[in-house]
């Protein structure tokens, strides 16, 4: 029997788990009385208290403020095997009400992020709302609401969801009913694997400016290019620079990726998925499937965030493949 838990973080420092009825509080110091800040183990640490004194859990559901950002919040699970934790992220959900979100995203206020900084200039480009950024780091979006708007009305904001993430999976639901919760909510298991990355260019620029999905195919790589792939990952996740050559080094390569999945082929049959969410990513063996990719003569990469049209991907990601080692 399934028994989702509710665990929320407030402002006093504590994790309150609600199972049954019952309620079981582990104290967490956090630097600003918020989890999406904290420490990462203390984080961890502080819930596996509460599963030993409860048992283990079937799922935990960490529900959040409609400001918070997932892109902080993500690490805080993402833990490595080899540390033993019986904690693992399935997967980022994103509720949308289908009646407001288009002025969310259309009419940003007091909730519009400001571009990042990089090397000290602050790099104007299209506001980007919080509705973005949380649509942007999701696994599975859910439309609520649908009942309150038109056929064609609904359509719009699907293309709209789609055109900022082309990753996630939609749901359309009326009055947040859901036919079942596994694979729908719950056991998506969005971080074992990437699937077949069917994301096809459908000009989402033109749709919303803020964020972009774009997809790169990259060729069959040999076992000694893996250095180079992780290095060619490290300058766009950790520096959010797109390397390039010294004729284009003028030019503006600055990069802000929220997302990235990929699936790269290799000479000796080896296929790896990196997963990476803002600066942090890993490069794993992908699993044994059947998916359309498993059988594909090129890899792929997905990226979504800002910044990234226009710009040579292709070119930079197999001139640093190339390079060779002094």
């Amino acid at each position: 029997m399934l028994m989702p838990s509710k665990l929320a973080a407030d402002i006093e420092k504590s994790l309150t788990v609600n199972k049954d009825g019952e309620q079981v509080q582990e104290w967490l110091e956090v630097g600003n009385g918020c989890i999406c800040c904290s420490v990462k183990d203390s984080g961890v640490n502080a819930i596996e208290s509460l599963m030993e004194k409860k048992g283990a859990f079937d799922y935990i559901l960490l529900e959040t403020t409609g400001l918070a950002d997932p892109g902080n919040l993500a690490p805080l699970f993402w833990v490595d095997e080899g540390l033993g934790s019986t904690i693992y992220l399935d997967g980022i959900v994103t509720l949308i009400d289908a009646k407001n979100i288009l002025r969310s995203l259309d009419e940003p206020t007091q909730d519009t992020i400001p571009a990042e900084e990089h090397d000290g200039h602050d790099h104007a480009g299209p506001l980007m709302t919080t509705a973005h950024l949380q649509i942007s780091h999701a696994d599975v979006v859910v439309i609520n609401k649908s009942d309150l708007v038109s056929e064609e009305e609904l359509l719009v904001v699907q293309n709209r969801i789609g055109a900022v993430n082309g990753l996630a999976k939609i749901h359309v639901t009326q009055q947040g009913q859901v036919p079942h919760l596994e694979g729908f909510l719950l056991d998506l298991h969005a971080y074992d694997d990437v699937g077949s990355l069917d994301v096809s260019d459908k000009g989402h620029s033109h749709l919303d400016p803020s964020i972009t999905t774009i997809t790169i195919e990259v060729p069959v790589l040999k076992v000694e290019q893996l250095t180079n792939l992780d290095t060619w990952l490290r300058s766009i996740l950790w520096d959010s620079k797109l390397p390039t050559s010294e004729i284009d080094a003028g030019e503006n390569n600055t990069l802000e990726i929220h997302r990235l999945k990929a699936r790269i082929l290799f000479s000796n049959g080896d296929t790896k998925i990196v997963q990476g969410v803002r600066e942090v990513f890993e490069i794993t063996d992908a699993p044994n499937d059947t998916s359309s990719m498993a059988n594909s003569k090129k890899g792929k990469i997905v990226l979504i965030g800002r910044y990234l049209l226009d710009k040579p991907f292709l070119e930079s990601f197999m001139r640093v493949i190339n390079a060779t080692s002094t």
